[in-house]
């Protein structure tokens, strides 16, 4: 694994925590559903677009959300039939669509050109195609990661002048649109804000389909995509918010959610995996500099891209550990944990304080089991890093 000059860093990923979190997912749904409602889980593949995890996921009964034709391929890859993939992108090409209705995936459309280029296609009215609305409700603690925002480039803005009668003429004028989807966001959300948003959601389709019984004689709106995930915890342990406390504040919040009219659809992503993975990087050198010392390391950029363009928003946990894994006890001094990368500001730890770090010692990147080894940075043609399960 991280032994000798050819492997210096590795990805580690704990399988068990992943059937877990998938568990615990499926549990909170279910305790707030109608008996026999369907709701089908989705793992957003940018996540962690490998496909072992994706047959992994799979396995405990998650499907996958998609934003690209490479997440399509690893999705089919890893074996996941059309029925459990939804395709959510603001960019899809004409052949994208006409892909994704061929092979029976369901689709959100996201602006008004894309429901043209699908009207050109004709859907056969058994097709699952969505809209995808932007329920303006507002951002969070990091504006990258709010997707509900007034000017959000996604969606179709459900609180612009005149967009909610035109969203409801939208969906009567073609009976293969059966879906709403809304995403608000998900790292740095609160979760009453993301309630919010499903609540904005469900009354659309409530009032579609009330105007669907008055003109057509039948609801047309049978399906909410509940977009988004949960925020993760990268200061500690802990799994807080947990999928119970969603699952139950969305039942407190839109009662009707879980009544049974509807299925529902989930895009989980960072928080099944986040919590599972660890980043494992060799200390190639030890330095100081300006009275400050510097652990440089393997894992920087290339892995830990958020982390250090955006050290604010994406801080991580780091632990040391001695040349031969055993975790470093020596009373905490202030070090920088500095990547491999050929630019000054490559530092996945800036003046934390931490057991000293020297050469051959290990730096650990805790909870980086989304959004990091999975998706590397291509800084410097460093090679990806070995991707490890263990149980």
């Amino acid at each position: 694994m991280v032994t000798g000059d050819h492997t210096p860093v590795a990805a580690l990923l704990d399988v068990a925590a992943v059937r877990e979190a998938a568990r615990s997912l499926h549990a909170a749904f279910r305790a707030v559903a109608a008996p026999g409602q369907p709701v089908l889980h989705t793992f957003a593949v940018k996540a962690a677009s490998l496909v072992p995890v994706l047959r992994l996921l799979d396995g405990e009964g998650i499907g996958c959300e998609v934003a690209s034709p490479g997440e399509l391929a690893l999705a089919r890859a890893a074996g996941v039939p059309p029925e459990r993939t939804v395709l959510d992108s603001p960019a899809k090409t004409r052949t994208e669509l006409r892909e994704a209705l061929g092979a029976g995936i369901a689709l959100n459309a996201d602006n008004p050109g894309e429901l043209a280029r699908l009207d050109a296609l004709s859907p056969a009215p058994q097709a699952r195609v969505g809209l995808r609305v932007n329920p303006q409700v507002g951002g969070g603690a990091i504006g990258a990661m709010s997707t509900a925002t007034a000017t959000s480039k996604f969606g179709f803005p459900l609180r612009d002048e005149g967009a909610r009668p035109w969203l409801v003429r939208a969906v009567l004028d073609r009976p293969w649109l059966t879906r709403l989807h809304a995403h608000v966001g998900s790292q740095g959300i609160p979760l009453e804000l993301m309630a919010e948003g499903v609540r904005a959601l469900y009354e659309l389709a409530e009032e579609i389909n009330a105007a669907a019984e008055r003109e057509l004689g039948h609801r047309r709106i049978d399906t909410l995509d509940l977009g988004g995930g949960l925020p993760v915890d990268f200061a500690s342990d802990a799994t807080d918010p947990s999928y119970a406390d969603y699952a139950r504040l969305l039942a407190r919040t839109v009662p009707g959610l879980f009544d049974g009219s509807y299925g529902l659809v989930t895009e989980f992503g960072r928080s099944l995996t986040a919590k599972a993975g660890t980043v494992l990087a060799r200390v190639e050198y030890a330095k100081s500099a300006g009275g400050r010392r510097i652990a440089v390391t393997h894992a920087g950029a290339q892995l830990a891209v958020r982390t250090v363009f955006a050290p604010d928003a994406w801080p991580l946990r780091v632990a040391a550990y001695d040349a031969k894994g055993r975790p470093r006890t020596e009373a905490p001094v202030v070090q920088d944990v500095a990547g491999p990368c050929c630019f000054a500001g490559d530092l996945v730890a800036r003046s934390r304080r931490l057991p000293p770090l020297d050469e051959g010692d290990y730096a650990a990147l805790l909870d980086t089991g989304a959004y990091y080894f999975s998706t590397p940075f291509a800084y410097n043609s460093l090679p990806r890093p070995g991707v490890y399960g263990y149980a």
